[in-house]
């Protein structure tokens, strides 16, 4: 089958080994000096590990490979490493929504007899910072000024955003194309201000399919208010406004959604 799954480049690799903490599947080694994808199967391609190399030798890429088998991943590398891996693990499935796999872990430790880690056993350093959900309060009882955030929400990024988080329930939310902020002079007052926001790039995001299903459980999961769709005028933006439709039919829900089009030069149109 043809998915995600980390490649190594072995010219950059200098073997320091710093990728394999963060690899608790225990598909990377370090063989001949070099970082080594070891097995196929258990490269879920979701690249925490990416992050962790100062010589920028990992990154993603899409090609035939064996199907991640998490079943395996649990039995072989997670669960003999103890309560703070598979903690770790469950918390790395979950941040990403993959919803499956978590489930099978899950399973498996079940059949195994394996105790669920607790929530006081979760240290904070598995989890990446960028991904920690935040809520922020904004005073709105004054005038706004010019500068002054509306921002009330973290993360943003649609790759970073777990359906599940509770900031969502109950929300005015905006769905903008990554450019808009920077082409419209007064985007945090005239669309930020009382909405939940979730951004990406319909033209160079990878994994489309991906935000489809994430945003159609944030539909499904959600008492969401309003939707408001935020896309530049240029062709590679139109995904913007259809990425939304579909996830709203996937959740089977009707609602009116309200787009802007937004000009190069910062015109609303």
């Amino acid at each position: 089958m043809k998915r995600k799954i980390i490649t190594v480049d072995r010219e950059k690799c200098d073997g320091c080994g710093l990728c394999l903490p963060e690899c608790p599947e225990g598909a990377l080694q370090i063989i001949d000096g070099k970082a080594t994808l070891v097995s196929d199967l258990f490269c879920d391609g979701l690249g925490a590990c990416l992050g962790e190399c100062p010589r920028g030798a990992l990154s993603v890429e899409e090609r035939e490979a064996e199907p991640y088998d998490e079943k395996a991943v649990m039995e072989k590398h997670i669960i003999p490493k103890g309560q703070n891996v598979i903690k770790a693990h469950l918390t790395h499935l979950k941040s990403h929504g993959e919803d499956e796999y978590y489930k099978t872990a899950i399973k498996t430790l079940e059949e195994k007899g394996v105790p669920l880690p607790g929530e006081e056993q979760a240290p904070f350093a598995f989890t990446c910072p960028g991904q920690q959900p935040r809520t922020f309060e904004q005073d709105n009882s004054q005038p706004s000024s010019p500068g002054k955030s509306q921002l009330t929400q973290w993360p943003v990024q649609m790759k970073l955003i777990h359906p599940d988080n509770s900031d969502f329930s109950g929300a005015d939310l905006l769905i903008s194309a990554d450019c808009v902020p920077y082409a419209y002079e007064d985007f945090h007052n005239r669309f930020l201000k009382g909405r939940k926001v979730i951004t990406f790039c319909p033209k160079l995001d990878e994994g489309i399919e991906e935000y489809v299903q994430k945003l159609s459980l944030i539909f499904a999961r959600h008492e969401i208010k309003s939707v408001t769709v935020l896309r530049m005028q240029v062709p590679c933006c139109f995904g913007t406004t259809r990425i939304v439709e579909e996830a709203l039919k996937r959740a089977e829900k009707v609602m009116v959604i309200r787009e802007y089009v937004i000009s190069s030069d910062g015109r609303i149109l």
